[in-house]
């Protein structure tokens, strides 16, 4: 994926999961592809993505970075 320095921030530590498939449903695809598979739990209309990542052992600004750069390259398209 293309690693571009003004990509727009659609995901955030603190960003709620559920708000962020609201406003982004594609991003439903990259976090499963970043080993999220519970993004339609009950919990995800709570937590944050911060609080998911640390649940699923993965680092939040990995997974920020792949969402970010998936939504983006989808809007290009």
């Amino acid at each position: 994926m293309e690693d571009t320095q003004d990509v727009k921030e659609y995901a955030t530590p603190d960003v709620k999961i559920n708000d962020l498939l609201q406003a982004h449903p594609d991003a439903f695809i990259a976090l499963l592809e970043c080993g999220m598979g519970c993004v339609s739990c009950p919990s995800a209309a709570v937590e944050t993505l911060a609080e998911a990542c640390v649940v699923h052992g993965l680092d939040v600004d990995d997974v920020c970075h792949y969402v970010n750069h998936s939504l983006a390259e989808k809007e290009q398209q």
